[in-house]
């Protein structure tokens, strides 16, 4: 597998994230985005280093660093909020509008039966997600989230209970698999990352062939 390079320069590297990619090692082995930094080295004696994290399902922009001193600078832009990401979801059902805001604390729990999963909680940590209706597609619809957190599972958990429809395929918050669907269908559109003294990092990602396949369409 070749991955798909989408930006780089001398402090960073965007790729294009396969689905089903995981970017950490699984506990049970397997495949992951580890065993291809070597050729992502491109002329550099180091391995870059993936600054964020992506879902294993979820396809599209994911930023690495190529440098210590650059992912240093990339966390602290993730801190401060210097990041700008849009994703496309496909939700199972329509939207309570075309547009808004949801604000919803999350946090973590676990059970033996059901694994570990994020939930809705007042004392949880902060998590916002603007979102727009881009189109709809049948039974399902095509949204554009731009989150201003970047908290684990943040758009799948807001999708349900901030729009009350799950993503499209999600396998634990909604009711997994379906013909089309086959993962979660969620996609890191585009990223950008300011930089100060110097031009800004900006990638996108085309959008998937599932995606098309469901009727999502670029725009």
């Amino acid at each position: 597998m070749k991955l798909a390079i989408l930006y780089e320069d001398g402090e960073a590297l965007v790729i294009d994230k396969p689905a089903g990619l995981p970017v950490d090692r699984p506990r049970k082995g397997g495949a992951c985005l580890d065993d291809h930094l070597d050729s992502l080295k491109l002329g550099f004696q180091r391995r870059p280093v993936a600054v964020h994290r992506l879902d294993t399902d979820t396809s599209g922009c994911l930023l690495l660093a190529r440098n210590p001193k650059a992912l240093a600078r990339f966390n602290k832009s993730f801190e401060e909020r210097l990041v700008g990401k849009t994703y496309l979801a496909i939700l199972a059902g329509r939207p309570p509008g075309t547009s808004g805001t949801i604000e919803l604390a999350l946090a973590k729990i676990s059970s033996v039966e059901k694994g570990w999963r994020m939930i809705p909680a007042k004392k949880g940590k902060a998590a916002v997600s603007h979102w727009e209706l881009v189109s709809e597609l049948g039974a399902n619809s095509l949204i554009r989230f731009r989150p201003e957190t970047g908290r684990t599972h943040q758009l799948r958990v807001h999708a349900l209970k901030g729009l009350g429809a799950p993503l499209l395929g999600d396998p634990v918050y909604g009711a997994g698999s379906v013909k089309g669907a086959g993962r979660t269908m969620l996609h890191a559109e585009s990223l950008t990352v300011t930089r100060p003294g110097k031009t800004p990092i900006e990638a996108r990602s085309p959008l998937p062939a599932d995606f098309r396949a469901l009727g999502a369409q670029d725009g």
